[in-house]
């Protein structure tokens, strides 16, 4: 397993190397003591899938809130998406920034999002199929996000506002300024 650094730490990319013949491939697309190894110990609970049927549909800004906040694996099956990690995280050297990444069925690539980070998700192809996990199972109580077009994040999303396949929750979601994040930044 590849385990590559982005910009704000703790926010990795990891690559699974396939072994390829006649057939097709295989790759191993998750191991917890590989992880573990590396320094990530994380404790997954819960797998989620999305289809999303049309390019330019975009899903996030989300995160739960603590108690219930979760680290996300995020990767994709078929088709290509450019995804959002924003650090939430009060008091961090890189709170309001994020890192964004192309993730592909293809290439087999992951997104690793800590608790404390909103994530979010454009699809770049029609019919993508995104898989992840998460430390933290669903709770609507403390399921919450902010707006995907805030400009005060600077994200150069790949879809126009006008064009973007939104759901009804997800075009209501408020400002980063507008919200109080209970998220704190520790060494």
């Amino acid at each position: 397993m590849q385990i590559e650094d982005t910009a704000i730490s703790g926010v990795k990319i990891l690559t699974a190397p396939r072994f390829a013949d006649r057939r097709g491939f295989f790759a191993e697309w998750f191991n917890r003591d590989k992880l573990k190894q590396a320094g990530l110990d994380l404790d997954f609970c819960q797998d989620n899938l999305s289809l999303s049927t049309q390019a330019g549909t975009l899903r996030g800004l989300h995160f739960q809130l603590p108690p219930a906040a979760q680290a996300k694996l995020v990767g994709v099956i078929r088709g290509r998406i450019f995804d959002v990690a924003v650090d939430l995280r009060r008091g961090s050297p890189t709170y309001r920034q994020h890192v964004a990444a192309e993730l592909s069925g293809d290439r087999g690539n992951q997104m690793l999002v800590p608790a404390g980070f909103a994530h979010g998700f454009c699809t770049l192809e029609p019919d993508s199929l995104v898989f992840y996990k998460v430390s933290t199972p669903y709770s609507a109580p403390h399921d919450s996000g902010i707006n995907w077009n805030d400009p005060s994040l600077g994200i150069d999303w790949p879809v126009k506002e006008a064009s973007a396949v939104l759901s009804e929750k997800d075009a209501k979601l408020p400002f980063l300024a507008d919200t109080d994040l209970p998220f704190r930044y520790t060494d």
